[in-house]
């Protein structure tokens, strides 16, 4: 049987000047026939949201945007997030929300309980339990903050750096933090800042950033010996780059995720650890204000006046939920294995 002629001038006519219609059949090498949909294809492209997985014209999300998507969702995050959001606002500017002083007291009024404009009640020196509390929150959230980014960042280069290159330098590092992880924590902060006569958070933070950051160090050399594993990095290397070039825009973007998780569920650990120093008389000292010194000083009228121990500890409580609660979210957010 004849094979039909394929009018070749009339499959271009049909699809006019501009080029491939919608529907145009084209011959393929093979024999067979394709559908080109230029417009359709187009139309996809203009659209402003993709696929689930697909950012804007259906381009890929990174990480990043994944996790950030499920953040917004995630009511933990929202809620934990809101929370610190209060406690970082009152930090900066507690007299919006506590006109008084914390160190201004009144010995005839000790132990009072709740009043009218004084709805925590007095402290057993007659400090107003309110103010105290609301200023309280400015040491934690400083501790916490500071020493997080001090550990975060210390530790991450020297875990890095044992990790890329490895070596002696990893073995050294690796003895290193074996010997600060046997240092027990309190224990040490009883040796070490008992000696320190500063009234200032400063040594706290340093003492504090001294025996953490070997977590973190372990967090990050395993992080990025498994990123300079891929095979992205060992392209890089074959291309002829430097070491600095493939640990900053290669490696660290993909290996930070693991550090920021465990820095920020250890936020709210390092709050709790200085409220413990200063409970034991070691970490602030008066005339600071923190919610460690006055559980402390509350601990002994627990009977006769529980609402001094009552506020510090429930803030002190809801301020370390908080930042647990916050770092849950983003580790369920950055795991690719949860999704």
């Amino acid at each position: 049987m004849p094979e039909p002629d394929f009018d070749e001038g009339a499959a271009i006519s049909a699809t006019g000047a501009g080029g491939v219609g919608q529907g145009a059949i084209a011959p393929t090498g093979t024999g067979g026939s394709m559908d080109l949909a230029i417009s359709e294809g187009a139309t996809l492209e203009k659209t402003p949201g993709g696929p689930e997985g697909t950012g804007p014209a259906g381009k890929p999300r990174s990480l990043w945007g994944d996790a950030w998507r499920d953040l917004r969702r995630n009511p933990v995050f929202i809620i934990s997030g809101l929370i610190i959001l209060f406690l970082v606002v009152i930090s900066l500017w507690p007299s919006l929300i506590a006109s008084g002083n914390p160190l201004k007291c009144d010995l005839s009024k000790a132990q009072l309980g709740s009043r009218p404009g004084h709805p925590f009640g007095y402290d057993g020196q007659g400090c107003d339990v309110y103010t105290r509390t609301v200023y309280g929150a400015r040491t934690s959230v400083t501790v916490g903050v500071c020493t997080t980014l001090g550990v975060a960042l210390f530790g991450s280069v020297l875990g890095g750096l044992a990790g890329f290159f490895g070596g002696g330098w990893d073995a050294l590092l690796s003895r290193i933090t074996d010997i600060f992880f046997g240092i027990p924590v309190v224990l040490g902060g009883l040796v070490f800042l008992s000696v320190v006569t500063s009234t200032t958070v400063w040594p706290v933070i340093g003492f504090m950033i001294l025996l953490g950051w070997p977590q973190i160090a372990r967090i990050a050399r395993g992080s990025v010996i498994t990123a300079k594993q891929n095979d992205y990095v060992q392209a890089a290397r074959a291309l002829g780059a430097t070491n600095s070039r493939m640990l900053l825009r290669h490696i660290a973007p993909n290996a930070v995720a693991p550090v920021i998780v465990v820095a920020t569920i250890a936020l709210g650990t390092y709050i709790s650890l200085e409220a413990t120093l200063s409970y034991l008389g070691v970490g602030l000292k008066p005339p600071s204000v923190s919610w460690g010194i006055d559980i402390s000083a509350a601990s002994q009228y627990i009977r006769n006046a529980p609402h001094m121990l009552l506020w510090p500890a429930g803030a002190l409580a809801v301020t370390v939920l908080a930042f647990i609660m916050l770092g849950d979210a983003v580790r369920d957010a950055l795991d690719p294995k949860l999704r």
